[in-house]
């Protein structure tokens, strides 16, 4: 291919503006999933998807899809525009404003102009009701029990809330497999790493896989000022020293890549003036190797059985959530990427995993399913101070677009 689509950054830009109006919230952005600003930035999104040719509907979950009207195969380039309580207004944003600007620079280019590429801002990634609905949705994977029992944090069903939403009633989505060949994802980083490296691309390997854990310690509850250290059994003391086991064990068992975090805690009673006699930790390990997932799972279970023969404080080993597996991007279209990159913006990225979960990784059981990251300031995200520079963003666009008529061009070619 000799002449590429231009993005017209400006507009980019605008839609981008425009979007993070709905919600805003300092600097940051609160829109979560069918709440009545999200479905008005839906109803704005479905009109630009109209305007630039595409046939748009908002479905029956709540989902934004744009369906171009050319033939054959076709490219979907998505991501969301639900954010977290406290959220950054890129990210998803990002990946759905981009799959829309190239929507429309792909129709302005005379050598991409009968291309495919179809658009999507699938609902609720960020688990207002349940993650991952809309791309779950797409896909047809089975999401009954979700929409029957689902709630928000307010206790609203999701069931009620579509249908306050007023698509209850309407047709979901469905990934139509011989037409929709391949999917993009576009996404800001949510970490230091681009930046620390000074690059402007990532191209992403693989989405993590994760675990999580609670860990329950039992002691004995006791007078904080009466009972002697010697003959405590303190499930918050028990807890602490824990940790420092599990940091040894999995930091023998990590590369630069893996991470584990002790997101909560929770004494029992929780007083100045208790020795508790409970204690819960809730643990989350991710890595996008599924022999070290299970590597470190087994050790975390051998560090409580050790612990339970040696301590008078016992401890429980409670699954949470199933296991996430990690996903690995198609190498294909990750090569597409790397190839508009190196075109664009030379020597200026990187192949990096994704630590963050993404809806490519529901896609990509179905169809091939790649990932592009532009750097995040800071590597702040799911916070109101989450922004990339728009050099960056205008950046991320053109190697997306580039990339995009690449995977197009090749899936005309094998059709």
């Amino acid at each position: 291919m000799h002449d590429f689509p231009r993005i017209n950054p400006v507009r980019l830009l605008d839609d981008l503006k425009t979007l993070r109006s709905f919600g805003a919230n300092g600097p940051g952005v609160v829109r979560l999933s069918l709440s009545p600003v999200d479905m008005a930035a839906r109803r704005w999104l479905a009109g630009r998807m109209t305007d630039a040719g595409l046939d748009a509907t908002i479905d029956g979950v709540g989902t934004v899809f744009g369906r171009s009207r050319k033939s054959g195969p076709a490219l979907v380039i998505g991501s969301h525009t639900d954010t977290q309580p406290t959220g950054g207004w890129l990210d998803g944003a990002l990946g759905v404003i981009y799959g829309l600007e190239i929507a429309r620079a792909l129709d302005e280019c005379a050598a991409t102009r009968d291309f495919a590429v179809d658009v999507g801002s699938w609902i609720d990634e960020e688990g207002t009701f349940s993650s991952f609905l809309g791309s779950r949705s797409f896909v047809g994977d089975a999401i009954d029990a979700s929409l029957q029992h689902a709630r928000n944090r307010d206790g609203v069903l999701l069931g009620d809330a579509l249908t306050q939403a007023g698509v209850a009633n309407v047709p979901r989505v469905v990934l139509d497999r011989a037409r929709q060949r391949a999917y993009l994802e576009p996404h800001i980083e949510q970490g230091g790493r681009l930046e620390a490296s000074g690059k402007s691309i990532g191209v992403v390997t693989t989405i993590v896989g994760i675990r999580e854990f609670q860990l329950r310690f039992t002691g004995q509850r006791n007078h904080a000022g009466t009972t002697p250290i010697s003959i405590r059994r303190d499930a918050g003391a028990a807890l602490v020293a824990f940790i420092a086991r599990i940091d040894a064990v999995f930091g023998r068992l990590a590369d630069a890549d893996t991470v584990w975090t002790v997101g909560r805690i929770d004494l029992d009673p929780g007083s100045f003036s208790v020795v508790p006699g409970k204690a819960d930790m809730y643990l989350q390990f991710r890595d996008g190797k599924p022999e070290r997932l299970h590597a470190m799972e087994s050790a975390l279970a051998a560090l409580v059985d050790e612990w339970n023969v040696q301590h008078a404080v016992q401890v429980e080993l409670i699954p949470c959530d199933g296991p996430e597996e990690p996903v690995v991007m198609d190498t294909a279209l990750q090569q597409h990427i790397a190839q508009a990159a190196e075109a664009v913006a030379p020597g200026q990225w990187i192949r990096m995993p994704s630590g963050a979960s993404h809806d490519a990784q529901v896609i990509a059981h179905h169809i091939p399913a790649c990932m592009l990251f532009v750097p995040s300031i800071g590597g702040v995200s799911h916070d109101f101070i989450e922004d990339t520079a728009e050099a960056h963003i205008v950046l991320g666009c053109e190697v997306a677009a580039r990339a995009a008529a690449g995977i197009v061009e090749a899936l005309r070619g094998s059709a």
